[in-house]
């Protein structure tokens, strides 16, 4: 059962973030897993163009804005982590849907074992046709770990 155990550790672990409360919470488990068990932490946020009025996704200053304050947000997550006793962290951001983004692009470049997210739902008509933590369980060729 010992070595089992052993083949069950996680050596690179993956979390998306975002601004929601389930989010922070994965956020924070990934960070203690991590820093307990000596795994590189890869930290994720998207861009969601889908968010984006008309005008505000073909105003290259608005997008090149909100992607600035993405890339300074994601750096306090980076230093939490490190302050947390995490030794290797990386952040990378990207764009687009975000279970997509992180399925596609994301798992093939950082090749997780673990993919930890938050089950934040967005309310109405986004609700019915499944979450991105759905799509991502369904979706991610590596374990899945949904935090809420």
């Amino acid at each position: 059962m010992a070595d089992k155990t052993k083949e069950m550790k996680f050596h690179r672990i993956l979390v998306g973030v975002d601004d929601s409360h389930d989010a922070q919470l994965a956020f924070y488990y990934a960070v203690r897993y991590a820093a307990e068990n000596d795994a590189e932490l890869f930290i994720v946020s998207i861009l969601e163009s889908d968010e984006m009025n008309v005008y505000q996704a073909l105003d290259d200053d608005y997008v090149h804005g909100e992607r600035g304050a993405l890339e300074e947000h994601i750096l306090d997550f980076k230093q939490q982590a490190l302050d947390s006793g995490v030794k290797h962290v990386t952040t990378m951001i990207g764009e687009g849907s975000a279970g997509k983004t992180i399925v596609q692009d994301v798992i093939p470049q950082v090749e997780p074992d673990l993919l930890v997210v938050g089950s934040f739902d967005k309310p109405g008509i986004a609700r019915r046709f499944g979450s991105q933590a759905a799509y991502m369980s369904k979706y991610a060729p590596c374990s899945v770990l949904v935090i809420r």
